[in-house]
């Protein structure tokens, strides 16, 4: 019998990031040098802003360029030595799945899941304690409160899930927090999230849910839920949430 190969399709962040790091091996983007801005390299690779956003959150997390607040995208001194230590380590490792993609697929479910936990409106412990745990998070600049958010976040939203009683819910919910889990997730994430004002936005969001759920309002909930993540959409994809900084 002949062997089957199977094929998956590569993120488009990803092939944009591959384009960039290209770019650095051959001298085009020097070390230290500023990277062209989001616009320019979505005209440049004939793609959103969006993926590009998502394709440099990917370079960070392989520490090829870091991101000045208010100034730019810089390649890192030692991308090229990154580069080709990559190389020789000759990793197959899958990509981390595309955010918005993500955010596309749990605006598909989640407002359904609110509206099942809703008919139920029955009041949940560890709901109300990632809520009171996330309500104590000021800075996410500070790793164990960024920790902290990411954890409660993930497992806040899962529980929505489990307060529906319907086990398949809570496997495919499941999933969904398997994604909130990986590094491209969470640094775009938290680039959304930065200052105390915007965290106090994201709880009081995640409280108006809660409250709608187990008032038993499934209108409500479905609603606060989709504009919750459309919002978290807006500021994954923008880059526009954070102010700059000034200069010292």
């Amino acid at each position: 019998m002949q062997e089957t190969n199977h094929f998956q399709p590569r993120p488009i962040y990803q092939q944009v990031a591959e384009q960039i790091q290209h770019s650095i091996t051959n001298g085009e983007f020097l070390p230290e040098s500023r990277l062209p801005s989001e616009r320019e390299l979505a005209a440049r690779f004939r793609v959103s802003r969006p993926a590009v956003r998502e394709a440099i959150g990917s370079l960070q997390n392989q520490q090829l360029v870091i991101t000045r607040r208010g100034s730019g995208t810089y390649v890192c001194a030692d991308a090229l030595q990154r580069l080709q230590q990559a190389q020789l380590a000759d990793t197959d490792g899958r990509a981390d799945d595309s955010p918005l993609s993500t955010l596309e697929v749990r605006l598909l479910l989640e407002p359904a899941i609110a509206r099942l936990a809703a008919r139920r409106g029955q009041r949940d412990d560890k709901a109300e304690q990632y809520l009171a745990l996330m309500k104590n998070v000021k800075n996410i600049d500070i790793q164990a409160q960024q920790a902290l958010w990411s954890e409660c976040d993930r497992l806040f939203h899962r529980q929505l899930a489990v307060m529906t009683g319907d086990a398949l819910m809570v496997r495919i919910a499941d999933e969904i927090a398997k994604t909130m889990e990986q590094p491209l997730w969470q640094r775009l994430r938290d680039d959304g999230i930065y200052d105390e004002e915007r965290i106090s936005l994201y709880v009081a969001e995640h409280q108006l849910i809660y409250e709608a759920i187990v008032s038993g309002d499934e209108q409500a909930a479905a609603f606060y839920v989709e504009q919750h993540l459309r919002r978290v959409g807006r500021d994954i994809s923008t880059g526009d949430a954070s102010p700059p900084k000034t200069p010292a």
